[in-house]
């Protein structure tokens, strides 16, 4: 019997298990060991493996799951995990891609994998195109301000002003031109709220904004940045250093 193998990008664990388990059940023969949590770490690991299809979570650390979709088009057959249906049913509407809504049901999910099934044997969608059409169709409403508590004030920070934010106990530092403070909101949040074109997460508890960045030092497997009008140097994790060497 002929084996097909998938690489799945999720980076929360319970949703990972759910998904992994699901397919496991509806087809046995799809080889799913293979896992990232974060783009940059997608992007590597389906160059090394070349599954014939990828389940790429929407929202995703480093890269996210439209970006990855891009650079492995034509590659690969593309399938997006995401919270919103009427999302997936545009997706489906394009014919390219291919959707599993959260959380994981069986039955939808049985849909989507007979689907891949008469689909797996031919060569994969140029998606390029229908991923264009869907970004423009749902493009985010990024936040442009922020709420947040210093003293017993509470500050409104355009986050054209943010230098970065950083994970801070149970808060979140925001570093700006005005000053430092602290949000209630966590960095997979941010990651969600702010535009991907302007802020790069460089850490798994750091983001910066990308106009931000005098320069990048590296020294053996460290990264560390050097930030526009601040003293704080950020260092960069393993996992999130292929995006400065992809975007030069």
């Amino acid at each position: 019997m002929t084996q097909f193998s998938a690489v799945i990008v999720e980076d929360e664990p319970f949703l990972l298990q759910s998904l992994t388990t699901h397919l496991a059940t509806l087809w046995s023969d799809l080889d799913t060991t293979r896992t990232a949590k974060d783009g940059i770490e997608a992007v590597r690991l389906i160059g090394e493996r070349m599954p014939d299809i990828v389940f790429l979570d929407i929202h995703l650390p480093g890269l996210n799951g439209l970006e990855v979709a891009r650079l492995v088009s034509g590659r690969a057959h593309v399938v997006f995990v995401t919270a919103h249906a009427n999302y997936a049913a545009a997706a489906f509407e394009e014919g390219a891609l291919d959707f599993v809504v959260k959380p994981i049901v069986a039955e939808r999910l049985a849909v989507t994998t007979a689907r891949l099934r008469q689909r797996v044997t031919q060569p994969p969608a140029d998606v390029v195109e229908a991923l264009r059409r869907l970004t423009n169709l749902h493009r985010p409403d990024y936040i442009r301000w922020i709420q947040a508590t210093a003293g017993n004030q509470i500050k409104f920070v355009p986050t054209e002003d943010v230098i970065y934010f950083q994970a801070d106990a149970k808060y979140t530092k925001v570093v700006s031109k005005r000053g430092e403070c602290h949000i209630r909101r966590t960095i997979k949040e941010l990651c969600e709220s702010l535009d991907p074109e302007l802020f790069w997460q460089v850490h798994r508890s750091t983001i910066v904004q990308a106009s931000m960045i005098d320069s990048v030092t590296r020294s053996g497997e460290s990264m560390t940045l050097k930030l526009v009008g601040c003293a704080d140097k950020l260092p960069v994790s393993l996992p999130y250093q292929g995006l400065f060497r992809q975007r030069g």
